[in-house]
């Protein structure tokens, strides 16, 4: 079996269903369930006896040692994270408490339990570490994307995070020869994903009339990465990468956060038209947040040659499956869209 960290979350729960969806193997769900943790987003596995999902959180090294020696997994992949900008600008603490202090425990943890493996259980366990592309800093217009081998220059208490992480990762396998491996993905989109991030933002204000806020100028470039790629590449990092090694996840498609709003009103006009006219006219421009990184990139191309994977969505296929799971999803949005929720977006972007 394998044990899974933040499985409750978009990602992670999005790897979940997709990893059972295609093996027999059972999963140990570990997961705090902070705001964005959601076993709603599991509802489907309820009755699947593959699926065991325990409540607790990484920085609990007891109930970490527990876990694997009871389970005995083959293999940790480690999403648990913080992981929104704005948030960790606002509240910093968090994010070293559960992206650094959290991965050092659970590597700890890791580490003994793989020292007291034989034979092949020790040849063949694995770590995989899921991290950010946000770790590389900022590109300019003309840059080439972040290969594996860029320097990290993180510019948000997030990413400052995350990058510390990767480094105790890499460190351990260095120093300790635990079987690390690290992905930096591209950002994610598609279903079960918190409306605070800027897809599922879009789509549910728009839904309600309210105005859609775009940082600064709009032209913040990303690289968009359907979540169902996402899983299909790590597990063919899982598979087949090489220990020690990191490997970049990313869609190939690059676009400026106001294209991405655009496409989304585009959508909803089709999809679900307004009668007071297009969902573009509630488009606004907000002060942008402090160090927005203005462009990042992915250069996929070693997972490609070496492994084989490559993003099987182009952004229009994805991002029209992804408009339409939250128009078929609306009780899970209403459910998730609680009061505090509430109260983050009015302190984000005022009481629009």
């Amino acid at each position: 079996m394998i044990l899974v960290t933040g499985g409750a979350g978009f990602i992670g729960a999005n790897f979940v269903r997709d990893w059972l969806d295609g093996s027999d193997e059972p999963v140990i769900n570990l997961d705090a369930l902070t705001y964005a943790g959601n076993l709603e987003n599991l509802a489907a596995l309820k009755a699947d006896d593959r699926h065991v999902f325990v409540q607790g959180n990484i920085c609990d090294r007891p109930l970490l040692d527990e876990l694997l020696v009871r389970h005995r997994p083959r293999a940790i992949l480690h999403f648990a994270a913080e992981s929104h900008v704005d948030r960790s600008i606002q509240g910093p603490s968090a994010f070293v408490r559960t992206n650094v202090e959290g991965t050092f425990s659970l590597l700890e943890a890791a580490r003994a339990y793989w020292q007291g493996l034989e034979g092949d259980a020790r040849r063949s366990f694995r770590f995989l570490h899921v991290s950010t592309d946000e770790v590389y800093g900022s590109l300019g217009p003309q840059d080439p994307p972040f290969a594996e081998t860029k320097a990290y220059e993180p510019n948000s208490p997030y990413s400052a995070s995350k990058a510390a992480s990767d480094h105790l990762v890499r460190a351990w396998h260095h120093t300790y020869g635990l079987p690390v491996l690290t992905t930096n993905c591209s950002n994610n989109y598609g279903p079960f994903q918190f409306p605070e991030k800027l897809i599922p933002l879009m789509i549910t204000r728009a839904l309600a009339g309210e105005p859609l806020p775009v940082y600064g100028d709009g032209m913040n470039v990303r690289d968009w990465l359907y979540v169902g790629d996402h899983c299909a590449g790590l597990r063919a990092v899982l598979a087949g990468g090489v220990p020690g090694e990191t490997y970049n996840i990313g869609g190939w498609n690059e676009k400026p956060n106001i294209e991405i709003v655009h496409t989304i009103c585009a959508l909803l006009d089709e999809l679900r038209p307004s009668s007071d006219g297009s969902h573009a006219r509630l488009i606004t421009y907000v002060s942008d947040r402090p160090g927005h990184d203005r462009r990042y990139a992915i250069d996929a191309r070693k997972i490609e040659h070496r492994l084989g994977w490559r993003p099987t969505e182009t952004f229009e296929t994805g991002i029209r499956k992804t408009v339409a799971w939250y128009l078929d999803s609306q009780d899970w949005v209403k459910n998730v869209v609680s009061g505090a929720y509430r109260q983050w977006c009015t302190s984000q972007y005022g009481n629009d």
